[in-house]
């Protein structure tokens, strides 16, 4: 009876082991990942220009006007093409820059102090809002740093000042100069 209690128990260990792996073949087999979806090696093509051919028509390609989201449009903006952006680099071109960046919109002018005033220096942020040539497509940011000593300086922003100013209508005023220049040629 030991015996036969003992059979019972394997035979019954037994199917419940080939029941779960029935059932894991099958959960397996529906998977995707087990799928072979790859074309058979006679179905490749060997030349590289039928290979970019088959990527594109298959959706693994692109193509540069998909990258830059025009759709094969071939109008392409430089920032030598941009006014605003062409005299704000003119007017600046004494200062150290510190950060240029075009597709951002923005350019960060190194601090700058004159020989006179070593304790004293400013820096200058350009942000573009948009490429027309407006007063309100242009932010003129000056920050003013003062020193009492090298380890003591205080940052503060001048949020109305002549300089600020002055470097808001210039940059209009070249800007606009430039695209007149611009359209002059074309």
């Amino acid at each position: 009876m030991i015996m036969i209690s003992t059979k019972s128990k394997f035979a019954s260990f037994s199917s419940i082991i080939s029941m779960v792996l029935l059932m894991s073949f099958l959960f397996l087999s529906s998977c995707n990942a087990l799928k072979n979806d790859r074309p058979m090696k006679s179905d490749r093509p060997l030349q590289a220009e039928d290979k970019r051919r088959q990527n594109i028509k298959e959706g693994r390609g692109t193509s540069l006007g998909k990258v830059l989201g025009r759709g094969g449009n071939t109008n392409y903006e430089f920032s030598t093409s941009n006014p605003m952006w062409r005299a704000s680099l003119e007017i600046l071109d004494f200062l150290p820059l510190a950060t240029v960046d075009y597709s951002g919109g923005i350019i960060i002018t190194d601090w700058y102090a004159e020989n006179s005033s070593k304790q004293d220096s400013i820096k200058i942020s350009l942000r573009f809002l948009s490429n027309d040539i407006r007063s309100e497509s242009l932010k003129v940011i000056v920050h003013q740093k003062e020193c009492t000593s090298s380890q003591n300086c205080v940052v503060s922003l001048l949020s109305s000042s002549k300089i600020k100013e002055e470097l808001h209508s210039e940059i209009l005023r070249r800007a606009a100069l430039l695209e007149k220049e611009s359209n002059k040629k074309n």
